[in-house]
This record gives structure tokens, C-alpha cells and sequence, in this order.
């Protein structure tokens, strides 16, 4: 086998094949033993009818597309892997010559990862925010806490902003009611603004028995983004009670007896959470430090998939939140264009972080264990609420432990990185990462990793996202992760019990 390899541009190659004959013979012997299965010829069993008569009732023609079918995807990658380039996504596939029981050739046109080699990153320093918990910060948690054990009592007046008022939701188009849009016995915080907009202003005033009816656009279902009729009945007011900020409250929250031990403990647990955010931020700026040092060209193609991976997530939160895009817009005080540009250069962003530090790994002969696949499962698993073993079975049957080696491997040549920085805080102190974890380590008597900050701050490494090679994507990993825990019932919160109770 003959290959040539043309460079279109810096990110996309044409490979021209160029095949012996001889070489599709257990391809066609294939093709023949698969369609004399499928012909039905007088005195032959099936799968028994000879090539001769295969060719003159079905076709010579048919048998070598059948072989050049079947022998594409092997010969696609021998190519590949002769001419060791790095391919991105599905090739174009065009079969130039086919000369019976001469030669066969076709040409490839595949998008690659550019040819470049990640500078030197010893020296780049890096500036996070200092690792401060404020008295604010503290009684904003014990606030929080405080809320979750309120109680509510009836209330023999009319609705206040503040209060909860239990009502009936019933929507209105042109005299027809919008059934997914009404509801009866709904719990509501007047004042909160978190449903129908006008809900509050309709609410104010009203007494159990009474009923209002006031116009608004509809957010989510059907009818999403209609105006309708909504008429609100009252059926209790209730006033929520807040437990007294003492230590009786700390021995019901908690498991210490005085409010200021209590304090002492959520002061910890946010100073554990700033510290993670610190080892987070440093894993993010790291990186954006490495790309600043680095030009690259970026496949088009590869980019375009990557901003329509995140529109398509994005519209997918949107829609299980019962918003629209507008509404998102309109929060955000963004313009359609603002919003485009931003996602477009976040996707551009993320897929040369993921080239980055792909060609890290290889500069730095980075491998993944088998242990360390089975720590990301696990790890993956006990944030989306699933068992271990359900996750790992569906990444196998789905085909996704190659994009869950890319992220692991990704992962550790982003640690190898941040290994070489330096780290400073906002107030000039240089900060030990390692020490930082270690420190960690030893409070909870768990291991935690970086990663671990970053899922737990919800932000970091965003940028390292990009397609993998050979038509695998990192992102498919969480988005697998997603998925399996859509299978499996979600054990309740302490906090939903209580709510419920």
C-alpha cells in the first residue's frame, strides 16, 4: 500500500491511497460469503452459491462495493497510522480508482491537530485571590443554615412580601386553559420572583379565599413565551419563623453544643472551600498562561462542533429550568451577537487547550494507569449520584473510555503544568500547592486533588475541553457521567426530607 500525504492547511491534509488488488482478496472472499447468505439461488443452499454465479445474477459490481466497504476503515487507518498524523473527526472519503483485479485507490481528506511543540513552562507565575473568610461570610452560612430550619404558622391577614402562600395556578389562552401551565395546592415565597412574572404584585393584598387574575408570558412548556390569562387563588397564608441564633439552635443544626463552635466549624469548611477555589483558579490561569505562550492554527470544523456543543448544552439547562434563550439573554443584559461572539471564542479557547495539552502528553511520554481510569470512575460516579459500577459498564457499552483516557491524560499533563508555576495569592504570598492539598488531605482524611477543586467550584479547567483524536471528545466523559446517573434513582437530601416533612 502507496500513501501521499498533501497538506491543504496547517489543519487539514488530503491522503491518497493507492492499493494493490491483491490486497481486498479476503475482503472480497467476505463479500461473497456474506451475499450468497443473502441470494436465494435453485440448488443451492444458502450461503453454498459460487462466486461465478453470484457475479452473473448479482453482480461483479455489487461484490467489489461490498469489499471496498468493507475494507475502507482498515485501510483508512493503516494510512494513518503510516503517516503518523494526528486526525480530528470523520474523513471525506472519495474512491478514485477501482480496476478490477489490478488496483484499488481513494483519497482522505480528515482535519488533523497542527504540528507544534508546547514551550518551556518552567517560570510562569500565576496570581489567585487570597484565601480569606470573612465575619460576612460566616454569618451569610449560618444565615443559610438558619433558613433551612424555619418553621411556618398561619397567618389571619392578607398576603405580605415575605410570606408563603399556598395557592391554585390556573392559565388561560383565548378562554382555553393551559394545563401544563396550572397547578393547584402550589407552595410560593411572595416576593422571590422565582416563577410567573407579576405573581408577586397579584399575590400582595389578597386573603385565603381570594382570587386575582393578571396577565403574563408564559416561560416554559407548550405554550412558552405566550401571553395568557393567569388567575391566582389563595388557599392559606402562612409566616415563616426563624429559629432564634443561639445555642439551642447550634444543638438542633448541628452536632455542637454552642453557636460559637458552630461558627468555628462553617469558618473551617468555607476555608477548606477557598482553599480549593485557590488550587482551582492556579489549575485555570496555568493554563491560560501555557496558551499565551503558544499560536496555533485551529481546524474550523473542530471549533464549529465545539460551539455547538455548548449551544446545545446550554439550550438543554434552559429548557429543564422552563427559560428560553431570550430569557437567558435578557438575565445576562447580552445581545445575541455578545452572547455568539462569546461562546465562539470560549469553543476556539477550549480546543486549543485541549491540543495543548495533548501534545504535552506526548512531549512528557504521559500514560494512564488502569488505577487511575478507575479513580476518575469513581470519582465521576460519586458526583452524579450513581454506583460506580453502573458508570464504568455504561462508558464500556457506549464506547467511552477512550474520551475518558483523553481526560485523565489531559488531566495530568494540566498537574505536570501547575507543578512548574508559581503560584502567588493577591496579597504576594507564594502558595505550595502541593503543601495546600497535603493540608487538605489531612483535614478531611481523604485524598483530594486538584480536580476534585475544580468540580467543587464549579468553573475550573473549562478551557482544557476540546475534541480528542480519532473522532473521540473529551467532553463525551461528564456528559457519559450525565447520562448514567439519568438511569439511576437519586437517593434524597437531608434537605428535601426536611422540606417535605
Amino acid at each position: 500500500m502507496k500513501t501521499d500525504v498533501e497538506e491543504l492547511t496547517p489543519t487539514r491534509v488530503k491522503l491518497t491511497v493507492e492499493v494493490p488488488f491483491d490486497e481486498l482478496k479476503p475482503n472480497l472472499d467476505k463479500a461473497y460469503k456474506e451475499i450468497s447468505q443473502q441470494v436465494r439461488i435453485k440448488g443451492f443452499r444458502p450461503g453454498k452459491v459460487p462466486a461465478p454465479l453470484i457475479d452473473k445474477y448479482v453482480g461483479r459490481g455489487a461484490v467489489l462495493q461490498e469489499a471496498v466497504n468493507d475494507a475502507l476503515p482498515e485501510l483508512y487507518g493503516r494510512a494513518v497510522e503510516e503517516t503518523e498524523i494526528f486526525v480530528l473527526g470523520q474523513p471525506d472519503v472519495e474512491v478514485t480508482e477501482l480496476d478490477d483485479g489490478n488496483q484499488f485507490a481513494f483519497t482522505a481528506e480528515v482535519d488533523i491537530r497542527p504540528k507544534f511543540e508546547v514551550p518551556d513552562y518552567d517560570g510562569l507565575e500565576v496570581v489567585v485571590d487570597d484565601a480569606e473568610v470573612t465575619d460576612e461570610q460566616v454569618e451569610e452560612t449560618v444565615g443559610n443554615l438558619r433558613e433551612r430550619f424555619a418553621s411556618l404558622t398561619a397567618a389571619e391577614r392578607p398576603v405580605e412580601e415575605g410570606d408563603f402562600a399556598t395557592v391554585d395556578l390556573v392559565a388561560r389562552i383565548d378562554g382555553e386553559e393551559v394545563e401544563d401551565a396550572s397547578t393547584s395546592g402550589y407552595s410560593y415565597e411572595v416576593g422571590s420572583g422565582s416563577t410567573i412574572e407579576g405573581l408577586d404584585e397579584a399575590l400582595t393584598g389578597l386573603s385565603a379565599g381570594e382570587e386575582k387574575t393578571f396577565t403574563s408570558t408564559l416561560a416554559g412548556g407548550e405554550h412558552a413565551g405566550e401571553e395568557a390569562e393567569i388567575t391566582v387563588t389563595v388557599q392559606s397564608v402562612k409566616v415563616k419563623n426563624l429559629p432564634d441564633l443561639d445555642d439551642e439552635f447550634a444543638q438542633l443544626a448541628s452536632e455542637f453544643d454552642t453557636l460559637e463552635e458552630l461558627r468555628g466549624d462553617v469558618r473551617t469548611r468555607l476555608g477548606r472551600q477557598v482553599r480549593l477555589q485557590q488550587l482551582s483558579d492556579a489549575r485555570d490561569k496555568a493554563l491560560e498562561a501555557l496558551l499565551e505562550k503558544v499560536d496555533i492554527p485551529l481546524p474550523d470544523k473542530v471549533v464549529e462542533e465545539e460551539v455547538g456543543r455548548r449551544n446545545q448544552q446550554l439550550d438543554q439547562q434552559l429548557q429543564m429550568a422552563g427559560l428560553t434563550r431570550a430569557d437567558y439573554l435578557k438575565d445576562e443584559e447580552k445581545t445575541e451577537e455578545e452572547f455568539e461572539a462569546e461562546v465562539a471564542d470560549a469553543a476556539r479557547l477550549a480546543v486549543k487547550g485541549g491540543f495543548v495539552l495533548d501534545q504535552l502528553a506526548v512531549q512528557e511520554e504521559l500514560g494512564v494507569e488502569n488505577e487511575e481510569l478507575s479513580e476518575y470512575v469513581v470519582s465521576q460516579a460519586m458526583q452524579m449520584g450513581v454506583q460506580p459500577q453502573q458508570l464504568a459498564e455504561y462508558l464500556t457499552q457506549n464506547n467511552q473510555l477512550p474520551a475518558i483516557v483523553s481526560e485523565v491524560l489531559r488531566s495530568k499533563a494540566l498537574n505536570l503544568v501547575v507543578e512548574h508555576v508559581t503560584v502567588k495569592d493577591e496579597s504576594g504570598n507564594e502558595i505550595d500547592v502541593d503543601a495546600v492539598q497535603r493540608e487538605l488531605n489531612g483535614e478531611t482524611g481523604e485524598t483530594v486533588t486538584v480536580e476534585e477543586g475544580a468540580a467543587e467550584t464549579g468553573d475550573a479547567a473549562e478551557t482544557a475541553e476540546a475534541p480528542a483524536a480519532e473522532e473521540t471528545s473529551a467532553q463525551e466523559a461528564p456528559a457519559a457521567a450525565e447520562a448514567a446517573a439519568e438511569d439511576a434513582p437519586a437517593d434524597k437530601t437531608d434537605d428535601e426530607e426536611k422540606k417535605d416533612a
